[in-house]
Formats: C-alpha cells, structure tokens, sequence
C-alpha cells in the first residue's frame, strides 16, 4: 500500500486513465484461478507426530534460513522431513516464481514445498489448497498485501492453517505475512499509514484492523509490524497498541507491537512462547494502560510505552512476559521522545523476567 505522504496529484484525465487500467487489473483478477507449483517430492511426508509448534515472524516477505532451519528442526524433532505450503496473494513480478520454496528447498529436512497464489478471497475454500494446508506441516504468509490475507478469515483456509499448528507443526510469514500472524491485525484495508499520520491521528482512516482470525498460543494481545527500523515505523506501532487498549482489541487493558526489522530480521518463536531474534533487532512495545488522550482527529498522547530491543540472539519470553529490561518512551500531542529504537534498560531484580541473551 502506498502512503498518502507519496501521492501526487493527477489531472482528471490520468484519473481516468487510472480508473479504466484499475478495472481492467481487478477484473483480471476475479477471474484468475488460484496457481499451485510444487517444488520436491510429489508425496507428502508421512508420519505419526510432530513435535511443534514453531513460527518465524520476519521482517520482510523473504523466508530467513537460519529461523526457518530452526523451525523445521524443532517441528520434526531433527529426523524425519516436512512438507511446507507458501501462501501468496500476488505472484512475484520478476524473477523466480517460487522465492520462498527457492530458499526452503535448500534446507534439510524439507520434502517438498508448495506454492499457491491466491488472488480471490473465494480461493480460501479452495478444495485442493485446503488439502495441500492440511497435509503439510508449516504454512508460510509471503509478502504483499495483508489485507488479502486479512479476507481469507472465517474461509476454510483459516481452519486448514490452524489445524497444521494444532497437530505440532508451524506457521509463519514475513512483511504482510507477518502482520497476518498476530491477533491484532493491521491490515492496511484502507491504505498504509505512516508514523507521523498515525501518532497525529490514531484514529486516521487509513488505520484499520482485523481480529479474530489467528490467535497463537502464548501471543495474545499482540499487534505485529514489520520494515520496523528501515521505515521508522516504532511511532504507528504506538499508535496500534493505544487504539488496541482504548478500543478493546485486546484483554485486560494492555497491547504489545512486536516490530520486526527488515534485511533477515526474524523472531522465532517455539512451542512454549520463548522468542529469538535472528538477523536484525527485533523490538517489543507495551502499552499497559489507557491513552491519556486517543481520540479522533486529535494527535495522541500516551505516557510511558515499555520497550525491548532484542538484538540477533537475545530471547524474549512471550509466555511468562518480562517485567523488567525495558527502556521507557512517550508520546505527547502526537510528538514522540526522541531515540525510541534504543534506550538504557530498567534493572532487574534477581529472578525477575527480562530479555535475555541466548
């Protein structure tokens, strides 16, 4: 999605030029059937038990080997092979058409790996995509647009990929295919925000989720973002977690982001909710009380947002949160403190919960 602060005004005529070629592009669309390339063996792996769950959650669309490898390793118990269906809802626009099953594929312990690109919301009962979910052991949200992904809830595809999850396998994604992976989705429906439009307005109209689709054990309350650093997207993310709390997205009067940066960020994360962060820094925001102020059309005000900055290694325990090892930052009248993605952690007391090197 492109943001507002990249448009440039048209005349009528290339509007209307615009509006035909969009009509022309959508109604290719509805009418393109689903496409599935399968890569490896022809026949699914077969075996009693799995030995997940495990998900990556990537900064950008690109499957990062070394989270995936672990991943893969945990979900198999390290014998054995898997089989792997990627989602996608667009095809690659050049090069390989298969990029993430490019990468997978070259991992041990991988026996095939599926690629279909769905273009209708329609293709999420898809009989045969159902059937290749279903039989597979980790299902992969490529890049692209989430708000496709966000209209596949309540379809038989969003059954199919929680049904892989519940029998020890794995589910994962990167960029959109992140975003699709929390409870709380932002799911661009109405365009892409930037932190300046969402700190000033957490209201915006281009801010709009979806819930109620995936909810991962040891994950609630949590809103996924991604390109986190590179796109200087920590001030929506805050944005996010206060119109969570202030709307009721999530329980007990609290929301976490969980931003992800690009360039082989990824945060793997296993059976029991501990987190580790691969690649690039990997950055959690609490918000555990209401906004001082998050109304519409006024700029947001929000005081102590809790932060962790998880460089590549260190773990972050999603199951029993921390309470301790987070640096603070606030945003008033829709400014934000300077210096959000670092900060000098608070202290913590002898067994009390914090980020941690692995």
């Amino acid at each position: 999605m492109t943001p507002r602060s990249w448009r440039t005004p048209a005349t009528s005529a290339t509007v209307a030029l615009l509006t035909l070629a969009g009509a022309l592009t959508a109604a290719q669309s509805a009418q393109a059937a689903a496409n599935r390339i399968r890569l490896g063996s022809s026949t699914d792996a077969d075996r009693a038990g799995w030995s997940g769950p495990a998900f990556t959650m990537n900064g950008a669309g690109s499957v990062v080997a070394a989270s995936m490898t672990r991943a893969v390793d945990a979900i198999r118990g390290a014998t054995g092979s898997l089989d792997v269906v990627v989602l996608a809802g667009s095809a690659p626009t050049s090069g390989s058409r298969t990029p993430e099953c490019d990468t997978v594929m070259g991992l041990a312990g991988v026996n095939s790996c599926t690629t279909w690109t769905l273009t209708k919301a329609s293709d999420g009962n898809n009989a045969q995509v159902n059937t290749d979910i279903r039989k597979a052991e980790f299902v992969y949200f490529a890049g692209g647009d989430q708000c496709r992904y966000a209209a596949w809830k309540g379809t038989a595809l969003e059954a199919s990929v929680e049904s892989v999850v519940a029998k020890g396998g794995g589910a994962g994604g990167g960029s959109a295919g992140h975003h699709i992976n929390s409870p709380v989705v932002y799911d661009a429906c109405n365009g892409s925000v930037t932190s300046p439009e969402a700190l000033a307005d957490p209201y915006d109209s281009y801010i709009s989720f979806t819930t109620g689709m995936f909810d991962w054990a040891h994950y609630g309350g949590v809103v996924n973002d991604s390109h986190f650093v590179t796109r200087n997207r920590m001030g929506r993310t805050m944005a996010f977690v206060a119109r969570a709390i202030e709307d009721g997205l999530t329980s007990g009067g609290a929301a976490w982001g969980v931003g992800v940066e690009e360039g082989g960020g990824s945060l793997y994360i296993d059976r029991n909710g501990l987190a580790t962060a691969y690649g690039k820094n990997s950055y959690v925001v609490l918000g555990d009380h209401r906004p001082e102020r998050a109304d519409a059309g006024r700029p947001l005000s929000y005081a102590g947002f809790k932060i962790w900055r998880l460089t590549p290694g260190q773990t972050f325990d999603f199951r029993n949160r921390p309470t301790c090892g987070y640096y603070l930052r606030s945003v008033t009248n829709g400014v934000p403190d300077p210096n959000l993605y670092d900060g000098t952690p608070s202290a913590c007391s002898s067994g009390t919960g914090s980020a941690r090197a692995s």
